[in-house]
């Protein structure tokens, strides 16, 4: 059966930081590709200019969701409350670009630094753990504030050592125990680390907010070995109706690519990667 979803892809496809000159750059081809939303990945809140961004998804008729970005400076689970502090600040920025831009879902892997990923000892990874609840209620504090709900994401276990499935993800939302507190499940991740992408999908049920895909090598929808029927089945079963946005990024920024190591190109040109892979998401979710 048709899912009833709309389709987003992110800005990181194409461009590191975004700014305001994107907006020109990618919200009219993105509009014209077919594309209901954009996914703006905000590192820098004081490169963009938040009214300059609104006209542009007013212009070109897009919604939009933000994924942050969270390095050693916004690390949650860092011992010094200075860096926490500085996290706050950040979610606040992007909080508060939610309000102007009308927009519910505030999404990305918000608990530690990308990258961190060590063997430590059991006290450690529980006094990190605790540390990310207590933080991430205040941060749900936040958002509840202004409307707006957190979509957390596990990231595959060489991005991270805390949280890395849809299990680990429920557990932490459990224990936040906050109504603002929800899930981001991306498919390239769960190719890493789930069995089962419908069960993963289950398990995360009522408290899925937000969905990122792309393939197993982070290649465009349709060209790879992801389980795209376990995935459907999944959405399908806990009645998913939000975004499914291609997030992907380009190895022209090199910053970029160090970070998720990409080092060559996925497609002949990144324009190629979105229109393709949303061709096959509405061909594959749409029937």
């Amino acid at each position: 059966m048709p899912l009833n979803v709309t389709y987003g892809v992110s800005t990181w496809l194409w461009t590191s930081p975004f700014q305001t000159s994107s907006i020109e750059e990618l919200f009219p081809k993105i509009a014209a590709m077919g594309f209901d939303a954009v996914e703006i990945a905000v590192e820098d809140p004081g490169l963009i200019d938040g009214e300059a961004v609104k006209a542009g998804l007013e212009k070109y008729g897009l919604k939009a969701v933000i994924c942050g970005a969270f390095g050693p400076t916004r690390d949650l689970t860092n011992e010094d409350t200075s860096v926490h502090e500085n996290c706050f600040r950040y979610i606040e920025a992007c909080l508060d670009f939610c309000v102007l831009w009308d927009i519910k879902i505030f999404a990305g892997p918000m608990y530690s630094a990308v990258g961190k990923a060590r063997m430590v000892p059991p006290e450690q990874r529980k006094k990190e753990w605790n540390l990310a609840v207590s933080n991430l209620r205040v941060v749900c504090d936040m958002a509840a504030q202004r409307g707006v709900k957190l979509a957390i994401e596990p990231l595959n276990r060489f991005e991270s050592d805390l949280v890395n499935t849809a299990k680990d993800a429920v557990r932490l939302v459990n224990d936040i125990n906050h109504p603002a507190a929800g899930i981001l499940l991306d498919g390239f991740h769960m190719s890493v680390e789930e069995r089962d992408l419908e069960a993963a999908v289950k398990l995360a049920g009522d408290k899925l907010f937000h969905v990122q895909v792309s393939e197993n090598y982070r290649g465009s929808p349709g060209t790879g070995q992801t389980r795209w029927d376990r995935l459907k089945a999944g959405l399908e079963a806990v009645n998913y109706q939000g975004i499914v946005a291609i997030e992907s990024f380009t190895p022209e920024i090199k910053e970029l690519a160090e970070a998720v190591c990409i080092w060559y190109p996925f497609a002949d040109d990144q324009d190629e990667f979105a229109a393709d892979g949303l061709k096959f998401l509405k061909s594959y979710f749409n029937t």
